[in-house]
């Protein structure tokens, strides 16, 4: 598709691939996520008028044709996108324009030196510790001790006689919706289909996520 039929916005989707290293100019070590560029459409364009806001609905994560619904497909058609996408999300806007609808999402918004909020859903870790999923000290090590790994005391006196809300305690770890800010985009390379980011990004090798524009910078 050619530029002229792309629409910048300030957030794009992506798959993350894995790290590897590069060097710089004067030669530094510098550790990158690989990201994977998949194909973004406007599915939707929501306005005041009707929806109350103004934002995009973009449509990302290509499937074979079978695995998609009835329902998606339907919506996807409305907007006269013919891929085969599973997966939505907003991108608010200060303006909008009805015209977009079905257009592809340019990475002008995403050249090298530009920083980038990146947000993902970190890794699980199945079932976990006070020690592992909080940091917590744990007791002595000796044999003797009968206090290592566990919690501790979590409760308080007669009065209030519970145990309050939101105490730390073992339960499940990760699966988190997680956003590290301000990194460095070291290199776009559109025709190889693929983005370096550097230093790391929440998720699993393959898992979605979202590239927006720095807020603080």
């Amino acid at each position: 598709m050619s530029e002229e039929n792309k629409v910048s916005l300030s957030a794009i989707y992506g798959q993350k691939a894995g790290m590897t290293r590069i060097f710089d100019e004067s030669g530094k070590h510098v550790p990158v996520t690989v990201v994977k560029l998949i194909p973004n459409f406007i599915s939707q364009v929501k306005t005041k008028d009707k929806d109350g806001y103004e934002a995009y609905q973009v449509s990302y994560g290509e499937k074979r044709e079978k695995l998609v619904t009835k329902a998606v497909k339907g919506h996807l058609a409305k907007a006269s996108i013919s891929k085969a996408l599973s997966k939505s999300a907003e991108v608010q806007e200060k303006s909008v324009s009805l015209e977009n609808l079905g257009k592809e999402v340019s990475l002008e918004a995403f050249a090298p030196k530009t920083f980038v909020d990146i947000t993902g859903t970190s890794k699980g870790k199945g079932f976990a510790g006070v020690m592992k999923r909080y940091g917590f000290a744990g007791g002595p090590g000796a044999h003797g001790s009968k206090f290592h790994r566990t919690t501790g005391s979590i409760g308080n006196r007669a009065t209030p006689g519970r145990v309050f809300a939101l105490k730390k305690m073992p339960g499940h770890m990760g699966v988190d919706t997680k956003t590290v800010q301000n990194l460095e985009v070291v290199e776009v390379n559109v025709e190889q289909g693929y983005m370096l980011i550097r230093g790391s990004i929440p998720g699993a090798k393959n898992g979605f996520i979202k590239i927006a524009k720095a807020l603080k910078k």
